[in-house]
């Protein structure tokens, strides 16, 4: 099994803790970076192999991680010279990818069984499977509902449910046909290329435990829960 990590931003939104420091990097809990929990959860769940993508500050994630033998895991990297949006690295290193392949986000907390997101994907024949996490929206105004002028309905603060994408997906190579590589490439392109094509993504509903680390708020929270959840997170790692 093989897993593409994409560790290539600069985590503007994460400064000032990224100003001397790749997101993936920032020490979580007892001094475990993020990137870290990553891959010793990857080698647990039966992965191999794995490339980052790397870009801004990309030389400390490159000696942090090495070749990856400590923690299992034969690691090699895909440096991005220039920005190729959220799925645009894949592209560059195509032709070194299996038919089949994890692709994560190297910012996120969860006990997501990443094998089984593969293999989910694997046996789907989808183009592309998505990680999904349920997500509630509170409006904190009253929220009207016009025709024309008329006002028709009125909802008292409501609550709207969705399923967000987590940020780790099953992909079949072959999705990838038809795509320049050295050119940006986005996720929301592909997905909405796919859904136009008939072809549309497989959902992968979650329901543990997740957390996307893209602000400050999200990382005082990870700190926090980190010594609760250590268990979880690391648990066979």
């Amino acid at each position: 099994m093989y897993a593409v990590i994409m560790a290539g931003g600069k985590g503007v939104r994460l400064r000032p803790y990224t100003t001397a420091l790749p997101k993936p990097l920032v020490p979580i809990g007892d001094q475990h970076a993020i990137l870290e929990i990553v891959l010793r959860q990857l080698a647990s769940a039966g992965f191999t192999g794995c490339t980052i993508a790397i870009g801004h500050l990309g030389e400390i994630i490159r000696a942090y991680v090495g070749d990856g033998s400590q923690w299992g895991l034969k690691v090699d990297y895909s440096t991005e010279e220039s920005p190729l949006g959220t799925m645009g690295p894949l592209l560059t290193m195509r032709e070194r990818l299996p038919e089949n392949f994890l692709v994560m986000n190297g910012d996120i907390l969860t006990d997501l069984d990443y094998a089984d997101v593969l293999h989910d994907h694997q046996n789907s024949g989808a183009p592309l499977t998505i990680a999904t996490y349920a997500r509630q929206v509170r409006i904190d105004f009253g929220v009207l509902t016009t025709d024309a002028s008329k006002v028709v309905g009125f909802t008292e603060k409501p609550s709207l449910d969705y399923r967000v994408s987590m940020g780790v997906y099953g992909l079949t190579r072959a999705t990838l046909d038809g795509y320049t590589a050295g050119l940006p490439l986005g996720f929301d392109e592909l997905v909405l290329d796919l859904l136009s094509s008939g072809n549309p993504p497989r959902a992968y509903d979650f329901e543990g435990y997740w957390l996307d680390i893209g602000r400050p708020d999200d990382y005082d929270r990870a700190n926090a829960e980190f010594t609760s959840c250590k268990s979880l997170l690391l648990k066979g790692a």
